[in-house]
C-alpha cells in the first residue's frame, strides 16, 4: 500500500489548490481571479506592431483617473467575424506564391493558435470586381445575345485562382463565413450593354435571381458555402468599371418578387443583406425594410464609410431591431499613411461599427502588388492591400494589424459587452466563446494616457502612446 510519511491526504489537497505541489504549477483558468491581462499593442510610429507586452496584473485598489468598465451583464449583438475582401486579384497574387509560401502565409492568416492572426471572415465578388484583372461575368455572350435560361452560365473565371485559394483557405478554417457580392450582372441583362453602370432591365429580374442561385449551388459543388449574398456592390456608385446603379424601390422589387422566392424555391439558406453602400444613405435600407413583403426575405443591411457617419448604422437598428448589420468594406489608399490609417480604422471601424451593431468589420483588400495592381479598366489604382505581396516577397500593411486587433481574439460566436467611454478613450469590449473577455482601446489624445480596466471589482493600470491601439485579453 502506498503511504505518505510526512503530508497527509488533506494537506496535499490544499496544497494542490495553491499551485504549491510538487513543482507543478496550476494555471489560471479564463476569466479566474488573478490571472493577468494579455496586452497586444500597434502604434503608429510602428515601433510596435501588433506586439505582445508584459502581461497586467489585477489589484483589488479602487483605480484612479480614467477607468474603462467592463459590464458583461449588458450584452449586445453576436460577432460572425473580421477580416477582408479576397477579390480575384488578391487570389491571384496568392495563387501565384510558391505552394510552401503560400501555405505559411494563409496559416498565417486564417489559423487560430500560436502568432497567426484568425481571420474569420471573407468577402468575395460574384463576377469580377474592380480588382480582377479583367471584367467577367458567369455568363458572358457575344453582343446582342441572350441567355435568360442561363444554360451557358459557369464558374470558370473563378477556376484558375480563386476557387484553389478559396479550398486551401477552408482546409486551415473549415468553418469561416464567406459573403458573396455582386458589382455588375452580365451586361446583356442591363439597361446600357455595358459593364459599367446602367441598370437591370426588369425582363431579366427572375434571370438574375436564377443567377444568384447558380452561384450558391455552383460554389456548393466546389465545397465552397456561401453564408450570404449581398443584392449589389455600391447600389449608388455606377460609375465604377464593373458596377450597377440599383435604387432601393428596385432592390425591393428584386428581392420580394425574384430573389428570395427564388432562394426559397431552391431551398437555400444562404442569406440575403441589402444595400451594401456608403452610411450616408440610411434610408435606403429602411425603404427596402419598411416594405413588409421584402423584408420577409432579408437578413440585413451592409454598410461602407466612404460617406457619413458610422452611427447610421444604429438609425436602421432602432428601425428594425430584428434585422442584422454588418460593416464590409473600407478601403486604405496607397498615398495615405500608416499613422493616420491605423487609429481611424480602429476608432471608426472595429470599434465604431461594432458599438452601432455591426457583426463584422471588413477591410478591402486582402492583397495587391507593389503597384497596387491587379485592377480593371477604370478600377481602383491606389488600393492598398492588407498585404504587398512580389512573388514571395510579403510586407503587411495597415489593414492587416488593424483587422488583427479584433480577430485573434475576438472569435465567432463572441458577444459585445458593455464598456465605459472616458474622453479619448474609444473602446469596445466583447465576451469570446471561450469565457475570456476582450477590450480593443484607441488612444484619441495628442499624448500618451494612462487609464485603468476595471472588471468584476478588480483593475489593472496601463498606458497607451498616442494614437496607439491595444487589444487586452483576460
Amino acid at each position: 500500500m502506498l503511504r505518505f510519511s510526512t503530508l497527509s491526504i488533506s494537506a496535499l489537497a490544499l496544497l494542490f489548490s495553491l499551485g504549491l505541489s510538487t513543482g507543478c504549477q496550476r494555471l489560471p483558468q479564463a476569466g479566474q481571479a488573478g490571472k493577468p491581462a494579455a496586452f497586444w499593442l500597434t502604434n503608429p510610429d510602428k515601433s510596435a506592431l501588433f506586439q505582445a507586452q508584459p502581461t497586467l496584473v489585477w489589484a483589488q485598489a479602487e483605480p484612479t483617473g480614467p477607468t474603462i468598465d467592463v459590464d458583461e451583464k449588458q450584452t449586445f449583438q453576436p460577432i460572425d467575424g473580421f477580416g477582408y475582401c479576397l477579390t480575384g486579384g488578391s487570389a491571384e497574387l496568392l495563387h501565384r506564391m510558391g505552394a510552401a509560401e503560400r501555405k505559411a502565409l494563409l496559416q498565417e492568416l486564417f489559423g487560430t493558435d500560436g502568432n497567426n492572426i484568425g481571420v474569420s471572415y471573407l468577402r468575395l465578388s460574384i463576377g469580377a470586381s474592380d480588382l480582377d484583372a479583367q471584367v467577367f461575368s458567369y455568363n458572358d455572350l457575344p453582343a446582342g445575345q441572350t441567355d435568360p435560361t442561363l444554360a451557358k452560365f459557369s464558374l470558370a473565371p473563378d477556376q484558375p485562382h480563386l476557387i484553389p485559394v478559396l479550398k486551401e483557405i477552408l482546409a486551415i478554417n473549415p468553418k469561416i463565413l464567406i459573403l458573396g457580392s455582386p458589382w455588375s450582372p452580365p451586361t446583356w441583362m442591363k439597361t446600357n450593354n455595358n459593364s459599367k453602370g446602367g441598370s437591370l432591365k426588369p425582363e431579366f429580374y427572375d434571370a438574375y435571381a436564377r443567377y444568384f442561385v447558380k452561384y450558391v449551388q455552383g460554389m456548393k459543388a466546389e465545397g465552397v458555402r456561401i453564408d450570404a449574398i449581398t443584392v449589389q456592390n455600391e447600389p449608388l456608385h455606377p460609375g465604377n468599371n464593373p458596377s450597377l446603379l440599383m435604387l432601393a424601390e428596385q432592390q425591393a422589387e428584386f428581392v420580394k418578387k425574384n430573389l428570395g422566392p427564388a432562394f426559397q424555391a431552391a431551398k437555400i439558406d444562404t442569406k440575403i443583406i441589402i444595400y451594401d453602400h456608403n452610411c450616408d444613405k440610411p434610408e435606403y435600407p429602411l425603404t427596402i425594410l419598411n416594405d413588409p413583403e421584402a423584408k420577409k426575405y432579408v437578413d440585413g443591411s451592409a454598410f461602407h464609410m466612404y460617406a457619413g457617419q458610422i452611427d447610421a448604422l444604429s438609425k436602421v437598428h432602432d428601425a428594425h431591431p430584428d434585422k442584422a448589420l454588418y460593416f464590409t468594406e473600407q478601403w486604405v489608399g496607397s498615398k495615405s499613411k500608416f499613422a493616420e490609417n491605423v487609429p481611424w480604422h480602429v476608432r471608426t471601424l472595429i470599434i465604431g461599427a461594432t458599438r452601432n451593431w455591426a457583426r463584422t468589420v471588413l477591410e478591402w483588400n486582402l492583397a495587391a502588388d507593389p503597384q497596387q495592381n491587379p485592377h480593371t479598366p477604370g478600377g481602383c489604382t491606389e488600393c492598398r492591400g492588407a498585404l504587398t505581396l512580389d512573388g514571395n516577397q510579403v510586407t503587411r500593411e495597415d489593414a492587416y494589424y488593424i483587422i488583427a486587433h479584433a480577430s485573434k481574439f475576438a472569435r465567432p460566436g463572441s458577444v459585445r459587452i458593455g464598456s465605459t467611454l472616458p474622453d479619448k478613450l474609444p473602446n469596445v469590449a466583447f465576451r469570446a466563446p471561450n469565457g475570456d473577455k476582450v477590450l480593443v482601446v484607441q488612444n484619441d489624445s495628442p499624448s500618451a494616457q494612462s487609464f485603468s480596466v476595471r472588471h468584476q471589482g478588480r483593475a489593472f493600470a496601463t498606458t497607451l502612446p498616442a494614437g496607439g491601439v491595444g487589444t487586452y485579453v483576460w
